[in-house]
């Protein structure tokens, strides 16, 4: 069967499905099939992400549960699958954990940090980590990931993030781009970033950028998709609704979706 019939076949079949269950009562989810050219032939592509707190999430993509940032203790993962993927940016205490990792991990867990990273864990946890560099990227379980600089330009907060040190990441898998920045200013490599399906952007002073700065380099790169998160800093809570109308005053097509990383605040 050619692609063009196999398409027309998956189709035809949804709608007589949908249409049978209609005329009986029942609710039919079609779930993942945004893009029937790909349904069945690369696979739907079915991303969800659940935020823990703060810069710290669980996601799962085509089967795989990521684990970034992850902090908080076990406790903070009840109910969580087990991570196939930890993913690690950066030194600080609000991203890195060893207590953490050492409870949540698993001998087939792969954890990705940069070197500063390894550098603070004990010996058991560094025997496990691939070591990825900015602009490095690694293949692992299907998904390629590509280490992103992270970093400060203002002169007054370079000490908090120095490039080269840290990394954002793009996970990618299924023609799907993702896109996570870390603590980072709007530095080039963001604003150059190309086709991001999705992007999570942190936007806290004094540590990495302003509202107004996030939503410049949001309009930069157009991602289909922006996330704030990681927006907690010295002030409280930064002023995400305005972030979202900077955003969409430049581009309308860009989605800002704005999800819970402070339960309770």
């Amino acid at each position: 069967m050619n692609r063009l019939n196999y398409v027309l076949t998956i189709t035809a079949f949804i709608c007589t499905t949908s249409i049978a269950a209609f005329s009986q009562g029942t609710k039919v989810n079609v779930v993942g099939v945004a893009d029937p050219m790909k349904a069945g032939i690369e696979g739907a592509i079915d991303f969800k992400l659940t935020p823990i707190s703060h810069a710290t999430a669980v996601f799962t993509w085509s089967d795989k549960t990521f684990y970034i940032d992850p902090v908080g203790g076990k406790d903070a993962f009840a109910g969580q699958k087990a991570p196939d993927i930890i993913l690690l940016t950066d030194i600080h205490g609000d991203h890195l954990s060893a207590e953490t990792l050492t409870a949540i991990n698993t001998p087939d867990t792969k954890i990705i940090a940069p070197q500063a990273v390894v550098d603070q864990l004990p010996e058991d946890l560094k025997l496990k980590v691939i070591v990825l560099k900015n602009e490095e990227t690694t293949k692992q379980l299907g998904f390629e990931i590509i280490g992103v600089p992270m970093y400060n330009l203002r002169e007054e907060a370079k000490q908090f993030h120095t490039k080269g040190r840290g990394n954002g990441y793009v996970i990618e898998n299924g023609g799907m781009r993702v896109y996570f920045s870390g603590d980072t200013e709007d530095i080039p490599e963001m604003r150059n970033l190309k086709n991001i399906n999705k992007a999570f952007i942190c936007m806290n002073l004094p540590y990495t950028m302003n509202v107004e700065k996030a939503a410049e380099a949001v309009l930069d790169f157009a991602p289909k998709e922006v996330y704030p998160y990681h927006y907690r800093g010295q002030g409280g809570l930064s002023d995400v609704a305005k972030f979202k109308s900077l955003v969409n005053a430049g581009n309308p097509k860009i989605e800002v979706i704005q999800l819970d990383w402070y339960p309770g605040k």
